[in-house]
Protein backbone atom coordinates (compact mmCIF):
# COMPACT_ATOMS: atom_id res chain seq x y z
CA UNK A 1 0.00 0.00 0.00
CA UNK A 2 1.13 3.67 -1.09
CA UNK A 3 2.52 5.68 1.70
CA UNK A 4 0.23 9.07 2.16
CA UNK A 5 -3.00 6.99 1.67
CA UNK A 6 -5.66 8.50 3.78
CA UNK A 7 -6.65 5.35 6.90
CA UNK A 8 -9.58 5.06 8.27
CA UNK A 9 -9.20 2.80 11.69
CA UNK A 10 -12.54 1.29 12.85
CA UNK A 11 -12.13 -0.13 16.64
CA UNK A 12 -13.95 -0.27 19.57
CA UNK A 13 -10.84 -0.47 22.28
CA UNK A 14 -9.29 2.97 22.06
CA UNK A 15 -6.04 1.17 23.12
CA UNK A 16 -5.58 -0.88 20.45
CA UNK A 17 -6.64 1.95 17.83
CA UNK A 18 -4.20 4.23 18.98
CA UNK A 19 -1.59 1.89 18.71
CA UNK A 20 -2.47 1.07 15.33
CA UNK A 21 -2.80 4.60 14.46
CA UNK A 22 0.91 5.85 15.38
CA UNK A 23 2.37 2.38 14.25
CA UNK A 24 0.77 3.79 10.34
CA UNK A 25 1.86 7.38 11.11
CA UNK A 26 5.41 6.78 12.09
CA UNK A 27 5.67 5.04 8.70
CA UNK A 28 3.85 7.73 6.49
CA UNK A 29 0.30 6.77 6.25
CA UNK A 30 -2.35 9.45 6.60
CA UNK A 31 -5.18 8.40 9.69
CA UNK A 32 -7.88 9.99 9.04
CA UNK A 33 -9.83 9.33 12.03
CA UNK A 34 -10.95 6.54 14.91
CA UNK A 35 -14.44 5.32 14.81
CA UNK A 36 -15.74 2.65 17.72
CA UNK A 37 -19.32 2.23 15.58
CA UNK A 38 -20.80 1.82 12.27
CA UNK A 39 -22.56 5.34 12.73
CA UNK A 40 -19.44 6.90 13.58
CA UNK A 41 -17.29 5.19 10.60
CA UNK A 42 -20.11 6.36 8.09
CA UNK A 43 -19.97 9.61 9.70
CA UNK A 44 -16.09 10.17 8.84
CA UNK A 45 -16.26 8.26 5.67
CA UNK A 46 -18.69 10.54 4.27
CA UNK A 47 -16.60 13.69 5.59
CA UNK A 48 -12.70 12.44 4.99
CA UNK A 49 -13.24 10.19 1.88
CA UNK A 50 -10.50 7.34 3.06
CA UNK A 51 -8.88 5.67 0.56
CA UNK A 52 -8.63 2.13 2.81
CA UNK A 53 -10.21 1.28 6.12
CA UNK A 54 -9.28 -1.58 8.50
CA UNK A 55 -11.93 -2.24 10.60
CA UNK A 56 -12.50 -4.66 14.01
CA UNK A 57 -15.21 -7.61 13.64
CA UNK A 58 -17.07 -6.71 17.50
CA UNK A 59 -18.07 -2.73 17.56
CA UNK A 60 -19.92 -0.44 20.14
CA UNK A 61 -23.82 -0.66 19.20
CA UNK A 62 -25.91 -3.43 16.86
CA UNK A 63 -23.78 -3.21 14.02
CA UNK A 64 -21.01 -4.94 13.30
CA UNK A 65 -17.97 -4.90 11.37
CA UNK A 66 -19.57 -7.72 8.76
CA UNK A 67 -22.56 -5.13 8.79
CA UNK A 68 -19.65 -1.92 7.34
CA UNK A 69 -18.00 -4.42 4.90
CA UNK A 70 -21.20 -4.57 3.30
CA UNK A 71 -21.52 -1.02 2.81
CA UNK A 72 -18.32 -0.18 2.25
CA UNK A 73 -18.49 -2.49 -1.00
CA UNK A 74 -21.64 -0.67 -1.92
CA UNK A 75 -19.00 2.33 -1.85
CA UNK A 76 -16.14 0.60 -3.23
CA UNK A 77 -14.43 1.50 -0.69
CA UNK A 78 -11.71 -1.26 -0.03
CA UNK A 79 -11.51 -2.88 3.73
CA UNK A 80 -9.29 -5.10 6.08
CA UNK A 81 -10.05 -6.86 9.20
CA UNK A 82 -8.32 -6.89 11.84
CA UNK A 83 -9.74 -8.69 14.66
CA UNK A 84 -9.22 -11.74 17.26
CA UNK A 85 -11.70 -13.54 16.14
CA UNK A 86 -11.36 -16.56 14.11
CA UNK A 87 -14.53 -18.42 14.56
CA UNK A 88 -15.74 -20.58 11.31
CA UNK A 89 -18.88 -18.68 11.21
CA UNK A 90 -17.33 -15.72 11.69
CA UNK A 91 -14.44 -16.64 9.09
CA UNK A 92 -17.44 -17.49 6.56
CA UNK A 93 -19.14 -14.41 6.65
CA UNK A 94 -16.32 -12.27 6.59
CA UNK A 95 -14.92 -14.20 3.23
CA UNK A 96 -18.70 -12.90 1.83
CA UNK A 97 -17.76 -9.32 2.26
CA UNK A 98 -14.68 -9.97 0.29
CA UNK A 99 -12.06 -8.32 2.35
CA UNK A 100 -8.57 -7.24 0.99
CA UNK A 101 -7.06 -8.79 3.91
CA UNK A 102 -7.60 -10.61 7.45
CA UNK A 103 -4.97 -9.96 10.26
CA UNK A 104 -5.14 -11.74 13.32
CA UNK A 105 -4.60 -10.19 16.78
CA UNK A 106 -2.04 -9.27 18.16
CA UNK A 107 0.39 -8.97 15.75
CA UNK A 108 3.33 -7.68 14.53
CA UNK A 109 4.24 -4.30 13.16
CA UNK A 110 6.27 -6.10 10.40
CA UNK A 111 2.86 -8.13 9.61
CA UNK A 112 0.63 -5.74 9.57
CA UNK A 113 2.65 -3.52 6.72
CA UNK A 114 3.11 -7.31 4.81
CA UNK A 115 -0.50 -7.16 4.69
CA UNK A 116 -1.41 -3.64 3.40
CA UNK A 117 1.12 -4.33 0.52
CA UNK A 118 -0.39 -7.25 -0.22
CA UNK A 119 -3.32 -5.89 -0.30
CA UNK A 120 -2.61 -2.83 -2.39
CA UNK A 121 -0.96 -5.35 -4.64
CA UNK A 122 -4.45 -7.45 -4.69
CA UNK A 123 -6.29 -3.98 -5.73
CA UNK A 124 -3.90 -2.99 -8.37
CA UNK A 125 -4.26 -6.46 -10.17
CA UNK A 126 -8.15 -5.80 -10.16
CA UNK A 127 -7.85 -2.76 -11.63
CA UNK A 128 -5.08 -3.46 -14.58
CA UNK A 129 -6.48 -3.18 -18.12
CA UNK A 130 -4.87 -5.41 -20.39
CA UNK A 131 -3.75 -4.15 -23.98
CA UNK A 132 -6.46 -5.58 -26.53
CA UNK A 133 -3.78 -6.98 -29.19
CA UNK A 134 -2.14 -8.84 -26.22
CA UNK A 135 -5.45 -10.21 -24.55
CA UNK A 136 -6.59 -11.51 -27.93
CA UNK A 137 -3.36 -13.13 -28.53
CA UNK A 138 -3.31 -14.73 -25.26
CA UNK A 139 -6.94 -15.66 -25.82
CA UNK A 140 -5.54 -17.48 -28.52
CA UNK A 141 -3.09 -19.52 -26.28
CA UNK A 142 -5.50 -19.68 -23.67
CA UNK A 143 -7.86 -21.76 -26.08
CA UNK A 144 -5.21 -24.14 -27.29
CA UNK A 145 -4.13 -25.27 -23.68
CA UNK A 146 -8.11 -25.33 -21.45
CA UNK A 147 -10.54 -26.83 -24.06
CA UNK A 148 -14.15 -25.88 -23.39
CA UNK A 149 -16.71 -22.81 -24.00
CA UNK A 150 -18.76 -22.85 -20.99
CA UNK A 151 -19.42 -19.73 -19.34
CA UNK A 152 -18.22 -20.67 -16.10
CA UNK A 153 -14.49 -21.84 -17.86
CA UNK A 154 -14.77 -18.94 -19.46
CA UNK A 155 -14.95 -16.70 -16.46
CA UNK A 156 -11.34 -18.63 -15.28
CA UNK A 157 -10.15 -17.78 -18.92
CA UNK A 158 -10.60 -14.05 -18.17
CA UNK A 159 -9.35 -13.84 -14.67
CA UNK A 160 -6.04 -15.69 -16.33
CA UNK A 161 -5.82 -12.85 -18.87
CA UNK A 162 -6.06 -10.72 -16.10
CA UNK A 163 -3.42 -12.34 -13.80
CA UNK A 164 -1.40 -13.99 -15.88
CA UNK A 165 1.46 -10.91 -17.17
CA UNK A 166 1.73 -10.01 -13.60
CA UNK A 167 3.87 -11.61 -10.76
CA UNK A 168 0.27 -11.25 -8.04
CA UNK A 169 0.11 -14.98 -6.35
CA UNK A 170 -3.07 -16.81 -6.70
CA UNK A 171 -4.59 -19.29 -5.19
CA UNK A 172 -6.44 -22.29 -7.46
CA UNK A 173 -9.47 -23.55 -5.55
CA UNK A 174 -11.29 -26.59 -6.79
CA UNK A 175 -12.25 -30.14 -6.62
CA UNK A 176 -9.60 -33.00 -7.49
CA UNK A 177 -9.04 -33.43 -11.17
CA UNK A 178 -10.51 -30.35 -12.11
CA UNK A 179 -7.83 -29.02 -14.17
CA UNK A 180 -5.80 -26.99 -11.45
CA UNK A 181 -2.38 -27.85 -13.05
CA UNK A 182 -3.11 -27.24 -16.44
CA UNK A 183 -4.13 -23.70 -14.93
CA UNK A 184 -1.18 -23.01 -13.48
CA UNK A 185 0.75 -24.15 -16.63
CA UNK A 186 -1.36 -21.46 -18.44
CA UNK A 187 -0.69 -18.80 -15.80
CA UNK A 188 3.08 -19.73 -16.25
CA UNK A 189 3.03 -19.50 -20.05
CA UNK A 190 1.75 -16.65 -20.45
CA UNK A 191 3.82 -14.54 -18.06
CA UNK A 192 6.92 -12.54 -18.31
CA UNK A 193 8.33 -15.76 -16.48
CA UNK A 194 7.62 -18.28 -19.35
CA UNK A 195 11.48 -18.58 -20.37
CA UNK A 196 12.14 -19.48 -16.65
CA UNK A 197 11.12 -22.94 -15.23
CA UNK A 198 8.06 -23.62 -13.70
CA UNK A 199 8.57 -25.93 -10.63
CA UNK A 200 5.44 -27.98 -9.74
CA UNK A 201 5.66 -29.15 -5.97
CA UNK A 202 3.03 -31.97 -4.74
CA UNK A 203 3.32 -30.85 -0.78
CA UNK A 204 1.04 -34.20 0.15
CA UNK A 205 3.83 -36.52 -1.48
CA UNK A 206 6.68 -35.14 0.66
CA UNK A 207 6.85 -36.88 4.19
CA UNK A 208 7.53 -34.41 6.73
CA UNK A 209 10.80 -35.50 7.79
CA UNK A 210 12.00 -34.46 4.08
CA UNK A 211 10.01 -31.03 3.70
CA UNK A 212 12.45 -28.64 4.39
CA UNK A 213 14.75 -30.00 2.39
CA UNK A 214 12.94 -30.67 -0.59
CA UNK A 215 11.40 -27.15 0.15
CA UNK A 216 15.09 -25.27 0.19
CA UNK A 217 17.70 -27.55 -0.13
CA UNK A 218 20.52 -28.93 2.31
CA UNK A 219 24.22 -28.35 2.59
CA UNK A 220 26.49 -31.02 2.46
CA UNK A 221 26.98 -32.65 5.85
CA UNK A 222 23.99 -30.41 7.51
CA UNK A 223 22.48 -34.15 8.31
CA UNK A 224 23.35 -38.35 8.51
CA UNK A 225 22.81 -38.67 4.57
CA UNK A 226 23.94 -35.76 3.21
CA UNK A 227 26.66 -36.31 1.21
CA UNK A 228 25.90 -33.49 -1.36
CA UNK A 229 24.83 -29.85 -1.53
CA UNK A 230 20.89 -30.41 -2.69
CA UNK A 231 19.28 -27.34 -4.25
CA UNK A 232 15.67 -27.12 -3.29
CA UNK A 233 12.50 -26.55 -5.22
CA UNK A 234 12.55 -22.43 -4.53
CA UNK A 235 16.04 -22.73 -5.61
CA UNK A 236 15.27 -24.32 -8.68
CA UNK A 237 12.09 -22.04 -9.60
CA UNK A 238 14.47 -19.26 -9.02
CA UNK A 239 13.37 -16.23 -11.92
CA UNK A 240 10.65 -18.49 -12.75
CA UNK A 241 7.33 -19.76 -11.18
CA UNK A 242 6.48 -22.54 -8.18
CA UNK A 243 2.98 -24.34 -8.09
CA UNK A 244 2.38 -25.46 -4.64
CA UNK A 245 0.02 -28.29 -5.68
CA UNK A 246 -2.10 -29.41 -1.93
CA UNK A 247 -1.08 -26.71 -0.12
CA UNK A 248 -4.20 -27.54 1.71
CA UNK A 249 -1.96 -31.06 2.84
CA UNK A 250 1.47 -28.60 4.18
CA UNK A 251 1.88 -29.55 8.61
CA UNK A 252 1.70 -26.03 10.31
CA UNK A 253 5.56 -26.38 10.99
CA UNK A 254 6.36 -26.42 7.09
CA UNK A 255 3.58 -23.34 6.76
CA UNK A 256 5.44 -21.10 9.46
CA UNK A 257 8.61 -21.68 7.47
CA UNK A 258 7.20 -21.22 3.80
CA UNK A 259 5.32 -18.11 5.22
CA UNK A 260 8.63 -16.83 6.09
CA UNK A 261 10.02 -17.55 2.66
CA UNK A 262 6.82 -15.62 1.13
CA UNK A 263 7.18 -12.59 2.86
CA UNK A 264 11.01 -12.33 2.70
CA UNK A 265 11.79 -13.89 -0.70
CA UNK A 266 14.89 -15.76 1.14
CA UNK A 267 15.31 -19.17 1.86
CA UNK A 268 17.73 -20.87 4.53
CA UNK A 269 19.34 -24.30 3.10
CA UNK A 270 19.75 -27.15 6.05
CA UNK A 271 22.85 -26.54 7.31
CA UNK A 272 23.45 -23.17 5.75
CA UNK A 273 24.84 -20.29 7.50
CA UNK A 274 23.48 -17.52 4.92
CA UNK A 275 19.75 -17.14 4.03
CA UNK A 276 19.80 -17.50 -0.18
CA UNK A 277 17.59 -14.47 -2.01
CA UNK A 278 14.97 -16.03 -4.34
CA UNK A 279 12.98 -14.27 -7.02
CA UNK A 280 9.75 -16.40 -7.39
CA UNK A 281 6.19 -16.65 -8.19
CA UNK A 282 4.12 -17.92 -6.41
CA UNK A 283 1.00 -20.49 -7.30
CA UNK A 284 -0.62 -22.55 -4.75
CA UNK A 285 -3.60 -25.17 -5.29
CA UNK A 286 -5.70 -26.70 -2.99
CA UNK A 287 -9.06 -29.13 -3.02
CA UNK A 288 -9.42 -27.98 0.69
CA UNK A 289 -11.84 -25.47 2.73
CA UNK A 290 -9.25 -22.96 3.97
CA UNK A 291 -11.37 -20.89 5.90
CA UNK A 292 -12.51 -24.41 7.63
CA UNK A 293 -8.84 -25.52 8.07
CA UNK A 294 -8.40 -22.43 9.86
CA UNK A 295 -11.09 -22.18 11.94
CA UNK A 296 -10.24 -26.12 13.00
CA UNK A 297 -6.42 -24.78 13.36
CA UNK A 298 -4.74 -26.60 10.90
CA UNK A 299 -3.43 -24.20 8.42
CA UNK A 300 -2.30 -20.57 9.39
CA UNK A 301 -5.04 -17.47 8.91
CA UNK A 302 -1.93 -15.06 7.77
CA UNK A 303 -0.31 -17.63 5.03
CA UNK A 304 -3.89 -18.20 3.86
CA UNK A 305 -3.98 -14.48 3.30
CA UNK A 306 -0.27 -14.47 1.76
CA UNK A 307 -1.52 -17.18 -1.08
CA UNK A 308 -4.97 -15.40 -1.80
CA UNK A 309 -4.41 -12.55 -3.48
CA UNK A 310 -5.70 -13.17 -6.20
CA UNK A 311 -7.99 -16.33 -6.15
CA UNK A 312 -9.43 -17.97 -8.92
CA UNK A 313 -12.25 -21.05 -8.40
CA UNK A 314 -12.16 -23.72 -10.90
CA UNK A 315 -15.67 -25.03 -11.45
CA UNK A 316 -16.30 -29.44 -11.20
CA UNK A 317 -17.44 -30.74 -14.83
CA UNK A 318 -20.81 -31.18 -13.97
CA UNK A 319 -21.11 -27.06 -13.96
CA UNK A 320 -19.59 -27.56 -17.15
CA UNK A 321 -21.91 -29.25 -19.14
CA UNK A 322 -21.82 -27.78 -22.34
CA UNK A 323 -17.82 -28.85 -22.42
CA UNK A 324 -18.82 -32.20 -21.67
CA UNK A 325 -18.84 -33.33 -25.65
CA UNK A 326 -16.45 -31.28 -26.38
CA UNK A 327 -14.11 -32.56 -24.00
CA UNK A 328 -14.71 -36.26 -24.25
CA UNK A 329 -14.42 -36.23 -28.16
CA UNK A 330 -10.93 -34.39 -27.49
CA UNK A 331 -9.76 -37.54 -25.18
CA UNK A 332 -11.79 -40.22 -27.91
CA UNK A 333 -9.46 -38.89 -30.82
CA UNK A 334 -6.44 -39.10 -28.46
CA UNK A 335 -6.45 -42.24 -26.77
CA UNK A 336 -7.72 -43.52 -30.31
CA UNK A 337 -4.22 -42.21 -31.79
CA UNK A 338 -1.98 -43.71 -29.00
CA UNK A 339 -3.69 -46.64 -28.67
CA UNK A 340 -3.92 -47.09 -32.29
CA UNK A 341 -7.49 -48.27 -32.36
CA UNK A 342 -10.05 -47.44 -34.95
CA UNK A 343 -12.70 -45.82 -32.78
CA UNK A 344 -14.10 -42.20 -34.04
CA UNK A 345 -17.38 -41.49 -32.29
CA UNK A 346 -19.58 -41.77 -29.26
CA UNK A 347 -23.61 -42.91 -29.78
CA UNK A 348 -26.21 -40.57 -28.66
CA UNK A 349 -27.32 -42.54 -26.06
CA UNK A 350 -23.62 -42.72 -24.80
CA UNK A 351 -23.44 -38.34 -25.01
CA UNK A 352 -26.67 -38.52 -23.39
CA UNK A 353 -25.11 -40.49 -20.50
CA UNK A 354 -22.06 -38.52 -20.03
CA UNK A 355 -24.33 -35.40 -20.26
CA UNK A 356 -26.21 -36.92 -17.26
CA UNK A 357 -23.61 -38.60 -15.65
CA UNK A 358 -22.24 -35.87 -12.57
CA UNK A 359 -18.94 -36.79 -12.65
CA UNK A 360 -17.33 -36.85 -9.06
CA UNK A 361 -13.77 -37.34 -10.05
CA UNK A 362 -14.28 -34.41 -12.88
CA UNK A 363 -12.04 -34.31 -15.95
CA UNK A 364 -9.32 -36.70 -14.54
CA UNK A 365 -12.49 -39.23 -14.15
CA UNK A 366 -13.32 -38.81 -17.81
CA UNK A 367 -9.98 -38.95 -19.38
CA UNK A 368 -9.33 -42.87 -17.61
CA UNK A 369 -12.74 -43.50 -18.33
CA UNK A 370 -12.77 -42.73 -21.80
CA UNK A 371 -9.47 -44.46 -22.26
CA UNK A 372 -9.90 -47.90 -20.77
CA UNK A 373 -13.45 -47.42 -22.82
CA UNK A 374 -11.51 -46.78 -26.11
CA UNK A 375 -9.29 -49.96 -25.01
CA UNK A 376 -12.06 -52.08 -24.46
CA UNK A 377 -13.82 -50.90 -28.14
CA UNK A 378 -14.52 -53.19 -30.48
CA UNK A 379 -16.21 -51.12 -33.00
CA UNK A 380 -15.83 -47.54 -34.43
CA UNK A 381 -19.12 -45.98 -32.30
CA UNK A 382 -18.92 -46.27 -28.80
CA UNK A 383 -21.96 -47.61 -27.78
CA UNK A 384 -21.72 -48.26 -23.88
CA UNK A 385 -19.76 -46.95 -21.41
CA UNK A 386 -19.28 -48.23 -17.88
CA UNK A 387 -19.28 -45.40 -15.53
CA UNK A 388 -17.08 -45.18 -12.45
CA UNK A 389 -20.18 -45.26 -9.80
CA UNK A 390 -21.72 -48.11 -11.44
CA UNK A 391 -18.38 -50.17 -10.98
CA UNK A 392 -18.34 -48.75 -7.19
CA UNK A 393 -21.66 -50.23 -7.17
CA UNK A 394 -20.25 -53.89 -8.34
CA UNK A 395 -17.75 -53.82 -5.85
CA UNK A 396 -20.40 -52.88 -3.44
CA UNK A 397 -22.68 -55.24 -3.67
CA UNK A 398 -19.63 -57.91 -3.86
CA UNK A 399 -18.55 -56.84 -0.50
CA UNK A 400 -22.14 -57.08 0.57
CA UNK A 401 -22.03 -60.42 -0.33
CA UNK A 402 -21.46 -63.67 2.07
CA UNK A 403 -17.87 -64.50 2.22
CA UNK A 404 -17.04 -68.03 1.17
CA UNK A 405 -15.07 -70.22 3.14
CA UNK A 406 -11.88 -71.47 2.19
CA UNK A 407 -12.63 -75.31 1.72
CA UNK A 408 -16.23 -73.81 -0.03
CA UNK A 409 -13.65 -71.69 -2.47
CA UNK A 410 -11.25 -74.55 -2.90
CA UNK A 411 -14.71 -76.92 -3.74
CA UNK A 412 -15.85 -74.45 -6.41
CA UNK A 413 -12.55 -73.91 -8.05
CA UNK A 414 -12.13 -77.79 -8.55
CA UNK A 415 -15.43 -78.32 -9.70
CA UNK A 416 -14.85 -75.40 -12.33
CA UNK A 417 -11.42 -77.45 -13.76
CA UNK A 418 -13.28 -80.68 -13.82
CA UNK A 419 -16.27 -78.79 -16.26
CA UNK A 420 -13.51 -77.25 -18.12
CA UNK A 421 -12.08 -80.68 -18.73
CA UNK A 422 -15.10 -82.54 -19.19
CA UNK A 423 -13.98 -84.86 -16.45
CA UNK A 424 -10.71 -85.62 -17.61
CA UNK A 425 -8.48 -86.08 -14.09
CA UNK A 426 -5.18 -87.26 -15.49
CA UNK A 427 -2.70 -86.83 -18.88
CA UNK A 428 -2.48 -83.63 -20.92
CA UNK A 429 -4.84 -80.99 -20.64
CA UNK A 430 -6.65 -82.76 -17.55
CA UNK A 431 -7.61 -81.63 -13.97
CA UNK A 432 -4.47 -82.81 -12.49
CA UNK A 433 -2.03 -80.69 -14.68
CA UNK A 434 -4.48 -77.60 -13.94
CA UNK A 435 -4.47 -77.68 -10.86
CA UNK A 436 -0.74 -79.15 -10.32
CA UNK A 437 -1.47 -81.82 -7.63
CA UNK A 438 -1.23 -85.84 -7.97
CA UNK A 439 -4.38 -87.29 -8.92
CA UNK A 440 -4.53 -89.47 -5.46
CA UNK A 441 -4.84 -85.79 -4.09
CA UNK A 442 -7.35 -84.83 -6.35
CA UNK A 443 -9.58 -88.11 -5.91
CA UNK A 444 -8.70 -87.65 -2.12
CA UNK A 445 -10.37 -83.66 -2.37
CA UNK A 446 -13.26 -84.76 -4.73
CA UNK A 447 -14.61 -87.00 -2.21
CA UNK A 448 -13.83 -85.16 0.89
CA UNK A 449 -16.27 -82.31 -0.79
CA UNK A 450 -18.81 -84.82 -2.34
CA UNK A 451 -18.14 -84.54 -5.31
CA UNK A 452 -19.35 -86.80 -7.77
CA UNK A 453 -19.38 -87.07 -11.96
CA UNK A 454 -22.76 -86.45 -12.18
CA UNK A 455 -21.99 -82.99 -10.87
CA UNK A 456 -19.67 -81.79 -13.74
Amino acid sequence: MQKGNKILIVEDEFIVANDLRMILKKNGYEVVGIASSVSQAKTIIATTKPNWVLLDILLKGSETGIDLAIELNKLELPFLFISANTNQGILEAVKETRPYGFLTKPFREKDLFIMLDIANERLNSENKAEEPKIKSIENRSLKNQLIGTSPALNEVLSQVELVAPTDTSVLLLGESGTGKEKIAQALHQLSLRKQQPLVVVNCAAIPLSLMESELFGHEKGAFTGAQNRRIGKFELADGGTIFLDEIGELPLEAQTKLLRVLQEQEIDRVGGELPVKINVRIIAATNRNLEQEVALGNFRLDLYYRLNIFPIAIPPLRERTGDIEVLANYFLAFYATKLKKNVTAFSAHVLANMQAYPWPGNIREMQHLIERTVLLAKDPIINDMVFTEHLESKISDFSSQKLASLEEIEREHILRVLESCKGKISGPGGATEILQISSSSLYSKMKKFGIKSDFY
